[in-house]
């Protein structure tokens, strides 16, 4: 009976794990497909809009290096209830502004708050989580920061398209007021850290980790990764409500909604990582996502462009888990700042999504556009090639002979 009532209690946690790293995520996403909206209400470029997303991303990146030390000094599950309950008074008062330059102001306070959630609750779970269902819970959670990149388009555009701009930060609201409930209400509270960090204790190790010439290539990665994603659902909006196509925003709604499916497909790249090793999935996926990046500019059939951002999306889905598993190797001993930075570069690379697709746009054709971003993408998979195979062959040795010893003694007490 006991046993059947911690399972529960360990499904339970992880599903509200995975719903608030969607739901936190998703802030990062809504203003997608708002950037039109933004230029045409508050009168300025598109470029200028896109500031909305840029500056959010920013202040994500350095909340990621600060939390982890706070969550250590305060615990875990308090930070993420602040955090998340900062977040809901924030995106209220979003809805409410009527100055780009309070938006900016707002956003990048959002973005810092919105931090407080994905490196805390990653060192949550692996603290909470026996070992034996630790992996399935951080795939949950993984999955659920990928899935918010399509829910987050997806649910603003919808609401905008009905209801107005507002009221998606409206319902982001209402929806950050009910997650920090359940995680008041259902999370129970983790283990206080027996060291405590400063909160200056990150920077202090930053020269140790970018001293690590694999962890400096990870990061290059990092940096195009979610970078070429933003990018690729900025620019295909534009191409697809344009003269080629002439879909409205109802059909680029089912379009954005497709890309789910490759996203789905991100737990498998654990096991994937397991037959051919994490270094040759990160390959494979990097290269499956500038196939499919490089070919939607070429493409004139609607159904085989969506084939095709389809194949995108499975790429950066399974290239994210592959990739941050090769920091935490990497990482060794330093593994925390080594995650906290992969994190901070990520989304500093998100900050500059929206700024450089459009740049893009104006340089020429939307066949230039995606070319232009597969070949940023490239960058990374070259990176990705470079990050040193007797590494990978000795951590691969290491690991079959600490298995073949798990056998050898499982053995002997049989």
């Amino acid at each position: 009976m006991t046993s059947t009532l911690k399972e529960k209690n360990y499904s339970l946690m992880t599903a509200i794990l995975c719903w608030s790293g969607m739901v936190v995520m998703s802030s990062l996403y809504v203003t997608i497909p708002l950037i039109p909206l933004f230029a045409n209400h508050f009168s300025i470029s598109p470029i200028q809009a896109s500031a909305a997303g840029s500056i959010f991303s920013l202040g994500f990146a350095i909340g990621c290096l600060i939390y982890g030390a706070l969550s250590d000094k305060y615990g875990r599950k308090q930070i993420i209830f602040i955090g998340i309950g900062v977040l809901a008074v924030i995106s209220l008062v979003l809805g409410m502004v009527e100055s780009f330059t309070w938006m900016i102001v707002l956003r990048g306070i959002q973005g810092f708050a919105a931090a407080s959630f994905s490196p805390v609750a990653l060192a949550y779970a692996v603290e909470m989580v026996p070992p034996e269902k630790r992996v399935m819970t951080l795939g949950f959670i993984s999955t659920g920061f990928l899935v918010a990149g399509i829910v987050g388009q997806v649910v603003s555009a919808f609401m905008s398209v009905h209801y107005g701009w507002n009221t998606v930060f409206f319902l982001l609201a209402g929806v950050y007021t009910l997650t920090a409930f359940l995680i008041l209400r259902f999370l129970p509270k983790g283990k206080p850290s027996q060291t405590p960090s400063s909160i200056g204790e990150p920077f202090k190790q930053i020269g140790v980790v970018f001293s690590q010439k694999n962890l400096v290539l990870c990061y290059i990665v990092a940096l195009v990764l979610l970078m070429s994603f933003v990018s690729m659902y900025t620019v295909l909006g534009n191409y697809l409500i344009g003269s080629h196509f002439g879909l409205n925003k109802e059909q680029i709604l089912y379009v954005r909604s497709i890309g789910v499916l490759g996203i789905l497909l991100s737990p498998l790249s654990g096991r994937i990582s397991k037959q051919f090793g994490v270094r040759a999935v990160l390959r494979g996926g990097l290269l499956m996502a500038i196939v499919g990046l490089a070919s939607m500019g070429m493409i004139s059939n609607l159904a085989l462009l969506i084939f095709m951002s389809l194949i995108f999306v499975t790429g950066i889905a399974i290239s994210v888990p592959a990739l941050v598993t090769l920091v935490g190797q990497i990482g060794g001993k330093t593994r925390g700042i080594a995650v906290s930075m992969y994190t901070f570069v990520l989304f500093a690379g998100t900050s500059l999504a929206p700024i450089i697709s459009i740049r893009f746009m104006k340089m020429g054709s939307y066949m230039l556009t995606f070319v232009l971003l597969a070949l940023v993408l490239s960058v990374g998979l070259f990176a990705a090639v470079l990050i040193r195979s007797e590494w990978s062959d000795k951590y691969g040795n290491e690991e079959k002979g600490e298995k073949t010893s798990q056998m050898i003694r499982g053995n002997s007490q049989w």
